[in-house]
């Protein structure tokens, strides 16, 4: 029993040695190190490089020497491999100048050091000049002003996804609610006060929302740089309110402006004004709409179509041929539309319209036109 324990004993004492050995690193396998680099005011660094040296000889930038250089990633973060195991002074070089340096810096075989830049310790700070620190605080409110104002625009940007999204799912009072906090935080900002006169529009608020839209015409213009599609937008929907005010007059005005504002969308603007006043039953008003947009867009179908219906009322019926009698500019609008959209939504019935007129003034009119070409 007795040699059996020192036989174990023995394997042990074999064992052991071998076992450390293995667990042990190399004196002389290369280490690594990672970090990350952030400024005075608690920022990233994004440039630069962090450098490694062992020459404490010199406190010349250009003529001290270092064994090891790694670049500092956008995010301020930094890392090497491949170093010979020691104590380092590690620099953060930005454009060949020093910006700062930790001392002793240990890499030891075969380990990945971590070794942070933070320059908002202590001693850094205690080393920097008056005006060095001076420049730091006007950052740090300037910065502070930035940041404040990123988290304004983010939650404006917010509050207007959401009431857009409030507003396709109908919910009108909820998107209303976003846009007066939104307008309440920036009152300056064209896009909210257009978006609430949108909400407003569309719960049939037309007063509040013709008070909102002219809120955003006036802020726009009143920009350092007013945007066309804004006052063309905010102009075109007031017209739309005022109309549902019953202002048509008013309205007419309103679509004129979106017009001038953003003349590339004139034709629309101008079938917009005709569409809704003839939707509201005001057919000579939307006879003279159509005509503008014709001007503008002569290529637009639904155009001439709200014109001739516009005109259609006007009809007649010739006592002699028990006829009906297309009112001036009907008949030449009907005939356009189909010319234009054969296949169109309002083909058949237009078609219909046209043969129910007298088809002596229906050929005349074509033969006429022919003779004009």
């Amino acid at each position: 029993m007795k040699s059996r324990i020192l036989s174990v004993a023995a394997m042990v004492a074999v064992l052991s040695p071998a076992s450390l050995a293995f667990a042990q690193q190399p004196q002389d396998q290369p280490g690594s190190i990672h970090g990350h680099v952030q400024n005075a005011a608690g920022m990233a660094q994004g440039v630069g490089d962090v450098k490694l040296t062992t020459d404490r000889s010199t406190s010349d930038d250009k003529t001290r020497k270092y064994e090891y250089s790694f670049p500092v990633d956008a995010n301020g973060d930094f890392k090497g491999t491949g170093i010979k195991p020691g104590k380092y002074v590690m620099f953060y070089i930005v454009k060949g100048a020093t910006v700062d340096y930790i001392n002793d810096v240990e890499v030891k075989p075969g380990e990945d050091t971590a070794q942070n830049d933070d320059m908002t310790r202590e001693e850094f700070l205690k080393a920097m000049t008056p005006e060095q620190k001076k420049q730091l605080e006007e950052f740090k409110k300037a910065n502070a002003a930035t940041v404040a104002a990123n988290k304004t625009v983010a939650n404006l940007n917010g509050l207007l996804t959401g009431a857009r999204e409030d507003e396709k799912a109908g919910k009108y009072d909820d998107a209303i609610a976003k846009m007066t906090q939104a307008t309440q935080q920036k009152p300056d900002e064209a896009i909210l006060w257009l978006e609430l006169g949108n909400a407003q529009l569309g719960a049939k608020k037309f007063d509040d929302a013709a008070t909102s839209l002219q809120k955003a015409a006036d802020t726009n213009a009143a920009s350092k740089k007013p945007n066309p599609s804004i006052s063309g937008s905010a102009y075109n929907n007031l017209g739309q309110a005022l109309v549902g005010a019953k202002k048509p007059n008013d309205a007419l005005a309103a679509y004129d402006k979106a017009a001038a504002a953003e003349p590339a969308k004139a034709g629309v603007y101008y079938y917009n004004e005709a569409a809704v006043l003839y939707n509201s039953g005001n057919h000579d008003q939307a006879a003279q709409a159509a005509d503008k947009a014709i001007a503008a867009d002569p290529t637009k179908a639904e155009s001439y179509y709200i014109k001739g219906q516009s005109l259609i009322d006007k009809a007649t019926l010739d006592p002699k041929t028990q006829k009906m009698q297309a009112p001036d500019g009907c008949l030449e609008a009907y005939l356009k539309y189909l010319e234009l959209a054969p296949n169109g939504a309002h083909a058949a019935d237009v078609q219909g319209i046209v043969s129910a007129f007298d088809q002596k003034q229906v050929s005349d009119f074509k033969a006429n036109k022919g003779k004009k070409k």
